[in-house]
């Protein structure tokens, strides 16, 4: 079942006061977080129990906000046309405003444009690009239905996020596929939901 207006506007709210969110995408649900607030990254971190380091990939409203944060390498540009909003997420230089605990030692963020209504209307409702980790505890099974996640949060006795957009169970799906650039040349990273 959709999630109505309101439900979307109380999430943002979330967002903007540095909140984590659960939320479905195209392939599990996701914990959301305002990906330019470090606290807000920090709290993703200790709610997932992830290991520092080990960075979220982000979920942003359209190629436009893709491309004000982050720097798409121009051997992407034609793969990004085709897939977004998609599955595929690309990794690129880091552009501007993004918070540390997003950006890979090497100076690379990871970046997609769901095609999943809820996961677009958050971004485009903060107006900046959300933290779009898997909600699961780290190590354990990516969750296609809230109650799943609750129960991996109580078990491992993780603190709780603060607010939560259900729309019931999800179908199971692969991850995004993961594609990136080095030394001119297309590399995937994983292969995903997006055959490529």
């Amino acid at each position: 079942m959709p999630p109505k207006n309101k439900q979307i506007e109380a999430a943002v709210n979330v967002l903007r006061q540095g909140g984590v969110v659960v939320f479905p995408t195209e392939t599990a649900y996701g914990l959301a977080a305002d990906a330019t607030d470090p606290r807000a990254v920090r709290r993703v971190y200790q709610i997932k129990g992830r290991e520092p380091g080990k960075t979220p990939p982000l979920i942003v409203a359209d190629r436009a906000m893709a491309e004000e944060y982050v720097e798409i390498p121009e051997a992407l540009h034609t793969l990004a046309d085709a897939h977004w909003p998609g599955a595929l997420t690309v990794v690129g230089k880091v552009g501007k405003g993004l918070a540390s605990g997003v950006v890979r030692a090497d100076g690379t963020v990871a970046v997609r444009v769901s095609a999943h209504p809820v996961a677009r209307a958050l971004s485009k409702g903060l107006g900046l690009p959300i933290v779009a980790t898997s909600a699961n505890v780290s190590g354990l099974a990516p969750c296609y239905s809230v109650r799943t996640f609750r129960r991996q949060l109580r078990a491992a006795g993780h603190p709780e996020p603060d607010a939560v957009v259900d729309v019931g169970p999800i179908p199971r799906r692969k991850p995004s596929t993961i594609v990136t650039v080095k030394r001119g040349k297309t590399v995937i990273l994983r292969q995903g939901s997006v055959k490529l």
